[in-house]
């Protein structure tokens, strides 16, 4: 009976702690997982077309490209810019630019084209379209009518009149979290409402570096080419990004896929 008891009691304890094992194993599966769908739901790789927030203190205008888009303007100093990314998927003249979703026909183009983040169009409404530099190069006007895609001395123009690169970033950048991955000090002060709409290597690499993606740094980093040459591969561009109040000039193989903003003429 004393055996019986002893045995009964070792079986309840061990089912006890099996037990307690157990749920603490669920509890922690449950933990992984909601730590998974929130950490799914803030990447910002995830589709993320929230309305673009712009400076309520600004005034601005309104332009309409070669196929009907249209785009809020501002002025800054003396130039006037798109206050959001290009979308054009046509030239000037009507001629459509050619619209490439696979990746080693992206990286072996030399003419103009353009894509949407990760192949989505449903990014465009907030992030515009990516092109590679030969579109922006492209005789028939990648621009509206009346403006056109600035130069390096052009941006050099608006870095300087908001103060210089180690403060101009932030005056540029949408305020806020909505797009950018997290709080960065932006004021957007010159309503100019800079968004991180990433952009396009090839074959898993970007900037030299390897990514398990073709398209990356969506939420973090905002690309804007300038009509300016390097060299007969490679065109200079614009970097704002997240965690920096720096303006930074950068030079891109001219196959990269970024986005685009125009200066009036």
């Amino acid at each position: 009976m004393i055996y019986k008891l002893r045995t009964s009691l070792i079986e309840h304890l061990i089912l006890a702690v099996m037990k307690k094992r157990f749920i603490i194993k669920v509890k922690a599966v449950v933990a992984l997982l909601t730590f998974s769908i929130l950490f799914v739901s803030c990447r910002k790789d995830d589709l993320d077309i929230d309305p673009i927030t712009f400076n309520p203190s600004v005034t601005y205008g309104s332009l309409t490209d070669q196929e009907g888009n249209i785009y809020k303007t501002v002025t800054i100093g003396n130039q006037t810019w798109m206050a959001e990314n290009l979308k054009t998927t046509r030239y000037r003249n009507g001629d459509p630019i050619q619209y490439v979703a696979d990746s080693a026909q992206w990286r072996g183009l030399i003419t103009g084209g353009y894509c949407y983040y990760d192949n989505n169009k449903q990014y465009v409404a907030t992030y515009g379209c990516l092109y590679n530099w030969y579109a922006v190069n492209d005789s028939r006007n990648l621009a509206p009518s009346g403006w056109h895609v600035p130069t390096d001395t052009e941006w050099a123009t608006l870095n300087n009149s908001l103060g210089g690169e180690d403060v101009a970033s932030d005056k540029l950048k949408e305020v806020g979290t909505t797009h950018w991955r997290y709080f960065n000090g932006a004021t957007n002060e010159s309503g100019f409402t800079a968004l991180p709409g990433g952009g396009r290597g090839f074959n898993g690499y970007w900037a030299g570096l390897a990514f398990k993606t073709h398209y990356r740094n969506l939420g973090s980093d905002c690309y804007l080419w300038t009509s300016t040459e390097y060299s007969s591969t490679v065109g200079y561009s614009i970097w704002v990004w997240n965690g920096s109040p720096v303006f930074g000039r950068y030079k891109l193989r001219k196959y990269y896929g970024i986005s685009v903003r125009c200066i009036k003429d």
